[in-house]
């Protein structure tokens, strides 16, 4: 068997090992279902300049759509800060994330004009803000008292881990079967994020 083979073997039993011995149910619920998303997200990765590339025929405005992203992450990050306190469950948020960049990497497999791509852009800026702060929120009040290096620890670990393997996987799907099917790909998994932490029960989160 193939080195690469070997690589995607030990990358799975690490993640599988770190979510088994996981005691914190909360804490593993968060891994699982935000683990998943960042997966979707992985899988355009790098390759979103080629999807810009092949849209405009040039390298300015790759960056300058990525700038849109971030000035409206940045802005809305701002103004979920003066809010998101106020909402007592802070996961609706997360979820709410979750589905605003799903509706818009399914809506990448239309855009063929740059002024909708900036759009489009500005709209998943708002997805990040609402939903990173939240994320970053509810795993910070779960974590276990004398563990937090520990658990951060785990948290990169995993979502390395998870990154990796998407950025590959979405490389190889993106060769054999070009873009549209990937951005499907990435917006069902992010609902099926959605989805799971909605299930869950309340009072876990």
């Amino acid at each position: 068997m193939s080195l690469k083979y070997w690589r995607w073997q030990c990358a799975s039993v690490i993640l599988i090992l770190y979510l088994v011995n996981m005691q914190n149910k909360a804490l593993k619920t968060l891994f699982v279902f935000n683990g998943l998303f960042l997966f979707a997200g992985s899988l355009l990765g790098p390759l979103y300049a080629i999807f810009v590339e092949k849209i405009t025929r040039g390298i300015f405005p790759i960056t300058l759509s990525w700038s849109m992203f971030l000035i409206s992450t940045t802005i809305f990050t701002i103004l979920v800060a003066k809010i998101g306190d106020r909402i007592k469950e802070k996961e609706y948020l997360l979820m709410l994330g979750y589905v605003i960049r799903a509706v818009v990497w399914f809506s990448y497999i239309f855009i063929q004009d740059f002024y909708i791509l900036l759009l489009a852009q500005f709209i998943l800026g708002i997805g990040e803000a609402t939903g990173t702060p939240a994320f970053d929120a509810i795993f910070a009040e779960h974590l276990d008292k004398g563990k937090h290096i520990f658990e951060y620890s785990q948290l990169k670990v995993i979502s390395n881990i998870v990154l990796a393997i998407g950025t590959v996987l979405g490389g190889l799907i993106a060769e054999r079967f070009g873009f549209s099917p990937l951005f499907l790909f990435m917006s069902i998994l992010a609902l099926v994020s959605c989805a799971g932490i909605w299930l869950k029960p309340r009072k876990l989160l």
